[in-house]
């Protein structure tokens, strides 16, 4: 039995219909004539033509033979042509599974912005690696060296880089791309009109967009929107997205996913420029002030990112990195600051007491303040240890997407490890 993805990601629950739907593994699906999904944890398109495949996105390493196998079911061409909807390592880095021994090498089309993607993976390489450990739940001593060498070029990097649009044939058939920065800056969406056929990569995601997330650079929900307006034109007969499962033969739901997570989108990011057109309040004000848009569309669950989060990034394209808050402008070191506080409170003690008593009120936002002021103060109290540890574990427990509950779980690792959260 090939092994369950959803497992190397850390905290993916998969218990309700939302979520199935962004964690949907399976394949190979016929979503148009000569052409198949299939997806492990990450999905790839396969359009076969009389010159040979076409892939759109190719997997991880890990996890690329897994869906290679589910596709060379179906078809036996060679890899004529990849093109890599965006650099991170689930989508860009496992061609080498789909090609046949001896076959010349494909060509491989990305945006112009990728290659510079690469070289920063490259020279922050342990620094990624413990991101996305604390993503996924872990700390960074559970990370490998085979992590931290994820990062840089993949193993067949583009050869063929285009700026604002490119169109190609292969075979007789047509493919249009575009570029939309979303959740990156190097993101394409492919079209296929001749199959009625659509790739949006990670520009839909079967959740509230990836455009939050907190430790990540810098991401564009206004151009998203732009983007799914722009596929929606096209009324799809398929949608294979970068996760999830596909939609087929249904154009008018399409359209409705593609058109109400741009306007979800959008609705975000005007009430944030609200907000900060009302005389540039501190961000954390910006962003517990705003009504965040909800929705009752499976597509448009808080699951993976959360919808706060995305405030953040608009915050921080439009106002920069200071937080609005005066003494954060140049702050004084956290353990400092947390000695004092504790010196005032009677002890890192009587914080992790209130901070635990505060949890269990429910104010799990006040709580993880002084949780943190605790650790901070006293990070070798094995008892300030555990009930700085059981706050983010009551934190994590109470949340509903993936990036705040894989973080809250990761800093109550940290706490149980008599260190704060780095």
């Amino acid at each position: 039995m090939a092994e369950n993805p959803a497992a190397k990601f850390g905290t993916m629950r998969g218990k309700t219909p939302e979520e199935a739907k962004f964690f949907w593994t399976g394949g190979p699906v016929e979503v148009a004539p000569r052409t198949w999904f299939a997806s492990q944890f990450s999905g790839c398109t396969a359009f076969e033509t009389d010159a040979g495949l076409v892939l759109v996105d190719t997997g991880t390493r890990q996890f690329a033979p897994m869906i290679a196998a589910m596709l060379r079911q179906k078809t036996q061409a060679p890899v004529h042509t990849a093109i890599y909807t965006h650099g991170h390592v689930d989508h860009a880095y496992g061609l080498e599974a789909f090609l046949l021994p001896g076959q010349e090498r494909p060509r491989v089309i990305a945006h112009s912005a990728m290659p510079a993607r690469f070289a920063r993976y490259a020279a922050t390489a342990r620094h990624n690696a413990a991101l996305n450990a604390r993503q996924f739940g872990g700390t960074v001593e559970a990370q490998s060296n085979e992590a931290y060498a994820s990062f840089g070029q993949p193993p067949v990097p583009p050869d063929t880089l285009y700026d604002d649009r490119l169109d190609i044939a292969v075979g007789g058939v047509a493919f249009e791309l575009r570029h939309c920065r979303g959740e990156t800056d190097d993101h394409t969406w492919v079209w296929c009109p001749e199959r009625g056929v659509l790739c949006p990569g990670d520009l839909f995601i079967w959740a509230v967009p990836n455009d939050g997330n907190p430790q990540k650079v810098q991401r564009y929900p206004w151009d998203r929107a732009k983007g799914l307006r722009e596929m929606a034109g096209g009324a799809p007969q398929a949608l294979c997205p970068g996760h999830g499962g596909p939609v087929i033969g249904d154009p008018a739901m399409i359209v409705r996913m593609l058109t109400e997570t741009a306007g979800f989108l959008e609705t975000i990011v005007s009430r944030t420029l609200a907000a900060m057109e009302a005389g540039s309040p501190p961000h954390v004000d910006i962003v517990t002030g705003i009504a965040l848009p909800t929705s009752d569309s499976p597509w448009l669950q808080p699951i993976y990112d959360d919808t706060e989060f995305l405030v953040r990034n608009v915050i921080r394209f439009y106002g920069g990195w200071w937080s609005g808050r005066p003494s954060e402008l140049k702050p004084a070191p956290r353990a400092t600051l947390a000695l004092e506080i504790a010196a005032l409170c009677g002890g890192a003690i009587a914080l992790a007491d209130r901070a635990e008593a505060l949890a269990r009120s429910g104010d799990l936002r006040l709580a993880c303040h002084l949780a943190d002021f605790a650790l901070e103060a006293a990070p070798s109290d094995p008892a300030v240890q555990a009930k700085v540890a059981a706050v983010y574990e009551m934190r994590a427990a109470a949340e509903t997407s993936l990036m705040a509950v894989n973080i809250y779980n990761s800093a109550a690792a940290y706490a149980k490890a008599g260190r704060p959260f780095a």
